[in-house]
């Protein structure tokens, strides 16, 4: 019989046989992809778009694009909980392909703000499908799988650098945001076409739905340190992808938007780790995994600020990425096994406060850099891996002495 706090915090959601097949999980994996990367293709392109728009506004559209992505994991991603997943992620590409249309035609810097807004919010439907991918699959096999589309979401945010820095540098950014939208579409028929339908049988409405995520963060001790953990890290992921674009522009490098593009196919490299670190999650435990990723993270930084390089930057970037991925599938194993009816407001508290760091990690990036130059963002980007590493060393602890 369920406890009061199950019945308060949980809403039930029939356990469906496994039905991912091998092609649908790719297929998952790339409209993940294809959704994350519209809240990245801003950042090669920043300095250009800043060009267009003079002043300050301008400079705030990753911020913004994050908080619009937090925003919308918030408060549309816990509806994966309560309604049928399958309509709700056509409806979410439709308000995605809408934003981009609005972002491609932005007459001033505050309509392109708002619609970049839009753009995060409609872009959370790539958290729609990761739960739905865990939900759907075979639970020994269920890491692997969390990991290949996790894969997919990595290659969006990777890509996505490389696509906009190349498109920018010979067309320009409008066009750029002009052919994302064909891009939301095609993902939004694939998953139309083959997706199954969920079948959730909510004992709460809305706001009691919205109302249990505090008691989700209460209960599991395990929740908040993962994404803590996530969050710190993430916020290091983006304080150096949005200074390095500039950073490249600068007297040592002399580089434009393209190749800071480039850099997104070299820290593809690191998303290898990801199906990796699945499987290692499923056989070996995750914990230990995840301390590895955060003191790969530190190391990365190490040489980020004292092999002021491009080879430097190369093996950086691949170690940062790699990290990211090593720590972040071990953790998102975790949390999907605390409560299974309840994986999308997990992954709304997990995924949300993620990107919640991002957009911290950003904003400070850009002050950092005026301020104190390559020097200060590393020790932005490093204190951050610090306080991840921190976090899993006194879990590591805690769980060694019971």
């Amino acid at each position: 019989m369920p406890t009061k706090a199950e019945i308060i915090t949980s809403t039930t959601i029939a356990e469906d046989p496994p039905v991912l097949s091998r092609w649908l999980t790719f297929a998952m994996a790339g409209a993940t992809g294809i959704a994350v990367a519209n809240i990245y293709y801003n950042q090669p392109m920043l300095g250009i778009m800043q060009a267009e728009f003079p002043g300050q506004l301008a400079g705030l559209v990753p911020t913004v694009t994050q908080l619009g992505y937090a925003l919308g994991i918030f408060l549309l991603v816990p509806l994966g909980d309560l309604v049928e997943r399958k309509k709700l992620i056509i409806l979410q590409f439709g308000l995605l392909f809408l934003a981009l249309a609005g972002v491609a035609l932005a007459p001033n810097a505050s309509v392109l703000l708002l619609t970049s807004l839009l753009v995060g919010v409609g872009a959370t439907v790539a958290q729609q499908i990761i739960p739905l991918a865990a939900h759907l699959s075979d639970p020994n096999k269920r890491g692997a799988t969390v990991g290949l589309v996790m894969s997919g979401l990595l290659c969006g945010i990777l890509f996505s650098r490389t696509l906009a820095g190349f498109v920018s540098t010979h067309s320009g950014w409008r066009e750029m945001f002009a052919l994302a939208v064909p891009m939301a579409l095609a993902a939004c028929a694939v998953m139309a076409w083959k997706l199954p339908r969920s079948h959730p049988e909510p004992t709460m409405g809305y706001p009691a739905l919205l109302g249990s995520i505090l008691g989700l963060w209460r209960e599991f001790p395990e929740l908040r340190v993962a994404t803590l953990t996530q969050s710190s890290l993430f916020a290091a992921f983006s304080v150096f992808w949005t200074i390095l674009v500039f950073q490249l522009e600068s007297p040592a490098f002399n580089l434009g938007p393209d190749a800071a593009g480039l850099f997104g196919i070299i820290g593809a490299i690191g998303i290898l780790a990801a199906p990796f670190a699945g499987k290692l999650a499923d056989k070996r435990g995750p914990h230990m995994i995840v301390l590895f990723g955060t003191s790969l993270t530190l190391v990365s930084w190490v040489i980020f600020g004292f092999w002021i390089s491009i080879p430097g930057l190369i093996v950086g970037v691949i170690l940062l990425d790699l990290a990211l991925q090593s720590a972040m599938i071990p953790n998102q194993h975790i949390i999907y096994a605390l409560r299974p009816s309840a994986r999308a407001r997990v992954n709304t508290i997990f995924i949300g406060s993620m990107f919640l760091g991002g957009s911290l990690g950003s904003a400070l990036a850009l002050q950092i850099w005026t301020a104190f130059g390559w020097t200060g963002v590393c020790l932005l980007g490093g204190g951050f891996c610090a306080i991840a590493t921190a976090l899993q060393l006194v879990r590591w602890s805690a769980r060694r002495s019971r």
